[in-house]
């Protein structure tokens, strides 16, 4: 995983650099705006964890130019004491793909910045193949056996968050912020999509490829596993 930062204050930006760093990441900082922007430039990065409150160029003036200018979609983590909805309604706005306030729990963030990495990993490759599963990421088809699958557009995306997972789980709270952001509806709606899923993609075959792991989440399994 490689990560750019850019956050102005040292004391909190000390402690993401010291955490990603103790994961293994290679992080990349910079404390104000048009630096991040430089460095974002230069590289490709999996993920961007950026602050709003900038010394010299606003997070937000950052996000934009970046989504515009590079030549591959960087996922933009936003990390601000900002908590209002206008400011959230903003950060999505202008491009970023989630949006955490401060003060948060590190692991909450690892593992958001996980499923922004395993998303931009997924979008480099028109083609995934797991088993007898083949997702079309482009066309957002799916096949299993070279038989079509009927899927929704929720269930396709479902698919997606399982496969980047692989052969790993990803949990309900996941999915959920995946699929609707920070404001999920109930729990019975993600239950239905699983089960408009399930009859896709297991029902009409012998063995499942779709495991519900109580309290937990949901996986993928192939005959490897």
């Amino acid at each position: 995983m490689k990560l750019l930062l850019i956050e102005d204050n040292s004391t909190i930006a000390s402690q993401l650099v010291t955490f990603f760093e103790g994961l293994g990441w290679a992080v990349d900082y910079a404390a104000a705006g048009r630096q991040g922007v430089e460095l974002a430039r230069g590289a490709v990065f999996d993920v961007l964890v950026l602050d709003l409150n900038l010394p010299d160029m606003d997070g937000l003036e950052v996000c934009q130019t970046l989504k515009a200018e590079l030549d591959y979609n960087l996922p933009v983590l936003m990390l601000t004491a900002r908590d209002a909805f206008a400011d959230k309604a903003s950060g999505y706005g202008q491009g970023a793909d989630d949006y955490v306030t401060k003060p948060c729990d590190l692991r909450e963030l690892k593992l958001r910045c996980e499923a922004l990495g395993r998303r931009h990993q997924l979008h480099k490759t028109s083609e995934i193949r797991l088993g007898d599963l083949t997702l079309a990421t482009k066309s957002q088809e799916a096949w299993r056996e070279d038989v079509p699958l009927k899927l929704t557009q929720i269930g396709f995306r479902i698919l997606l968050e399982l496969a980047g997972a692989y052969p790993g789980a990803v949990t309900r709270s996941q999915l959920m912020h995946s699929l609707w952001g920070d404001d999920p509806p109930d729990s019975d709606a993600l239950r239905s999509h699983i089960y408009s899923l399930r009859n896709a993609l297991d029902k009409p075959f012998a063995k499942p490829m779709l495991k519900t792991l109580p309290n937990v989440g949901y996986r993928l399994v192939c005959d490897e596993t």
